[in-house]
């Protein structure tokens, strides 16, 4: 069971970590995987953020920050968005897991160390980095907040978005 996990989490983490450039179709860990499979994957993180605004509209969207290009400002820049790029682009975690998220959640927190303002997603193209923005409106977020935004982003990642991706329970 543990070995079925780690393949599982390769070919998850193949899939995040592609997405720089194309991988060929091919096995991993005894796992079929396609280009097709990896680059919908990709694809289908962009609209996510505003998945997770349709399901907690009143959670923060730090968009106020001027595009370097523009002069204006960048309203789709959103703290989701940039919670999203940083989780699977600047750590490489998978988008399905409850566990990566909260990963992620505790760097924000200052708990599992500090988040990199360089590395951070649109500090290179926003006037103003908004790492550090980002950072205190997710600790102002208590805990069923924080939950909620998770649940949120595992839902908006998984094959059936918009619902949960935990089977319910049969009754008897």
């Amino acid at each position: 069971m543990l070995r079925r996990f780690h393949r599982l989490t390769a070919i998850a983490s193949g899939v995040i970590l592609s997405a720089g450039f194309i991988l060929p179709s091919g096995t991993v860990a005894g796992w079929q995987f396609s280009s097709a499979a990896i680059a919908q994957q990709i694809v289908r993180s962009e609209g996510v953020w505003r998945m997770v605004y349709e399901q907690a509209p009143d959670f923060p969207r730090e968009n106020q920050y001027i595009s370097k290009e523009t002069g204006k400002v960048a309203s789709e820049n959103t703290l989701v968005g940039r919670l999203i790029r940083y989780h699977l682009y600047v750590k490489g975690r998978p988008p399905i897991y409850r566990l990566d998220w909260k990963l992620t959640l505790a760097e924000y927190l200052g708990l599992t160390g500090a988040l990199e303002p360089s590395d951070y997603p649109s500090a290179n193209q926003l006037k103003k980095n908004p790492a550090e923005g980002d950072v205190a409106a997710i600790r102002k977020l208590n805990r069923a907040q924080r939950d909620a935004l998770v649940q949120a982003l595992v839902n908006g990642f998984s094959p059936q978005s918009g619902r949960s991706p935990l089977p319910t329970p049969p009754s008897n």
